[in-house]
């Protein structure tokens, strides 16, 4: 008895020593951690870009969605009646604008027209004054000289050198000259007159001109009024938009974070979308065990949840900062007091096969380390 007795002690010895050896030499060549975790890149929180009440949530906890597919929406009536506001505004502006168009159209028609009538007026008065003037010279002349004629003969009748009648003739022709003078010289006045009330309407045609300049200015404004009104129309239509939630992507329903008829600010998260098959491990790694890891190595997972099943990966990628870098309260040593406390770094590993694995689980994590 104590023979097989100490047997006993002797292979138990073996036993637990070959256990231990295969621990160590296990512990030395992977670098083992119980700090992974299950992740997913498409693990999205999903929430409307604007606020107001829930009208419909089509889907629950657990439902596979597909890409665009409409989730939820809400009550858009006070975006749609502004927008209807903006669109009759719009319109009531588009009219004023056409309506000033076709009376700057028709003002600058006017315009143009006067301009060219009353230009060729003025240069028709022009000559005309010019050309009176010229006779008016010429007459003057002639009547000088007919007046000297008329004494001459005047002179030569009463001597009866010659006959009376020649000297009546030039008098009539004299009385005719100057009576047609003067008949000129109103005609010239005339003539000066309305090429007076001419120029005076180029002046009126320089009024409709700054008129025309002023229609141009609220021609622009009510453009500009109208530009901003199609921005905040946009603007509004962007929110009725805004007011379906789409899925961005095909997946599951991960959580549910709000019910029917319940009003939602901006931002606020409505439903938290995954995709299943878009996996991968995640291990919060000591700088200790560090040695040895790169990217390529292969790596042994087994989960929690999942008794008897190894799963195989690789490391995809090293973060080069500690965790504890992006901490929202970092560590104070202003003071000059430090304890040096073991870092952790995020190694991603790229699993071959994610069958049974979901979002949030816990991981056992072996990386095999490099040799070199």
């Amino acid at each position: 008895m104590k023979k097989i007795g100490l047997v006993v002690i002797v292979l138990m010895i073996i036993f637990f020593g070959y256990k231990g050896y295969e621990y160590l030499s296990f512990r030395s060549k992977n670098a083992v951690s119980d700090a992974g975790f299950v992740k997913s890149d498409s693990l999205s929180m999903l929430n409307f870009k604007v606020g107001g009440k829930i009208d419909n949530l089509f889907y629950e906890e657990g439902d596979r969605v597909k890409k665009g597919s409409l989730l939820a929406s809400i009550d858009a009536k006070d975006f749609i009646v502004a927008s209807k506001k903006v669109e009759n505004s719009i319109i009531s502006l588009q009219n004023k604008i056409d309506s000033l168009k076709v009376k700057q159209e028709k003002i600058a028609k006017d315009i143009n027209i006067s301009n060219i009538m009353t230009k060729n007026d003025i240069n028709a008065y022009k000559s005309t004054i010019i050309s009176l003037k010229l006779s008016i010279k010429s007459n003057q002349t002639k009547i000088k000289q007919l007046q000297k004629d008329t004494l001459r003969f005047q002179r030569l009748s009463s001597k009866k050198l010659v006959a009376r009648e020649k000297y009546e003739q030039s008098a009539t022709a004299l009385k005719s000259l100057k009576e047609r003078l003067l008949a000129q010289k109103e005609e010239l006045n005339a003539a000066k007159f309305k090429l007076q009330n001419i120029k005076e309407k180029l002046n009126l045609i320089k009024n409709s001109e700054l008129n025309l300049k002023e229609i141009e200015k609220n021609i622009q404004a009510l453009i500009f009024q109208k530009k901003a009104l199609l921005e905040t129309l946009k603007g509004l239509k962007l929110k009725i938009s805004y007011c379906k939630l789409y899925a961005p992507f095909g997946g599951v329903i991960a959580k549910k974070f709000i019910n029917d008829k319940r009003v939602v600010a901006k931002g606020y998260p409505v439903y938290a979308l995954v995709n299943p098959n878009d996996l991968h491990a995640e291990v919060l790694l000591s700088e200790k065990k560090l040695h040895g890891v790169k990217v390529g190595n292969s790596v042994e997972v087994d989960a929690d949840a999942i008794k008897g099943k190894k799963f195989e990966g690789v490391v995809e990628s090293i973060l080069p900062a500690s965790a504890s870098t992006f901490s929202l309260v970092p560590r104070d040593i202003a003071s000059g007091e430090f304890t040096k406390l073991d870092q952790r770094f995020v190694v991603r590993i790229k699993l071959k096969d994610i069958k049974g694995l979901r979002v949030g689980m816990s991981l056992n994590v072996a990386i095999k380390r490099s040799k070199d």
